[in-house]
């Protein structure tokens, strides 16, 4: 017995040029945008000699600082956390430091807490009594821009608002704190 249904035939359409013509662009551009997503991922750190981008850290009392309204004075950016014992043994160190440059507006230190939490970010500065301002990293985003691999790390940010010095690791005492600051007070 033949089947007499119909035999379904296929026809294919040739899709219109302007249709290849776009998707090779969408592609391409997509293509483009990860590859320069790739290199700012793994371009290095803010380098000592380069511009540092304007930061702006809300305090743990409300404050907000931007660096950008500090030029003309040497900033200290610490990035510490709670849970961090390297950290407890350089706090006390950064403090001492800190206190020597009080009366003098050539230098501010800030605390960066990275990835804490509030309670015991304010409980570890109350424990250590630090009087610089300290504040959040919120979603990492400062030290994202220096692609910090741990805590501590410490940043001098120069009066011409270019990197000065860093320091990866604990400050062993105030005069290697002082080392890094002082040569960069004008």
């Amino acid at each position: 017995m033949e089947n007499l249904e119909p035999q379904a035939t296929t026809t294919r359409r040739a899709l219109p040029l302007w249709v290849y013509v776009v998707s090779f662009t969408l592609l391409v551009a997509f293509l483009v945008l990860i590859g320069k997503q790739l290199v700012n991922t793994s371009s290095g750190t803010i380098t000592v000699g380069q511009e540092v981008p304007p930061i702006t850290l809300t305090t743990f009392d409300g404050q907000t600082i931007n660096t950008a309204d500090l030029r003309g004075k040497v900033v200290v950016l610490n990035f510490w956390a709670s849970w961090c014992k390297p950290c407890e043994q350089e706090a006390a160190e950064l403090e001492q430091a800190w206190r020597s440059y009080q009366g003098n507006d050539k230098v501010l230190f800030l605390g960066v807490n990275w990835t804490d939490t509030e309670p015991q970010a304010k409980a570890y500065l109350q424990r250590f009594d630090i009087t610089y301002p300290n504040g959040p990293d919120l979603r990492t985003k400062i030290g994202d821009m220096f692609r910090i691999t741990g805590v501590p790390e410490t940043y001098v940010i120069g009066p011409d608002g270019k990197l000065a010095d860093v320091n990866v690791g604990v400050f062993l005492d105030v005069e290697s704190i002082q080392a890094m600051i002082d040569p960069h007070i004008k």
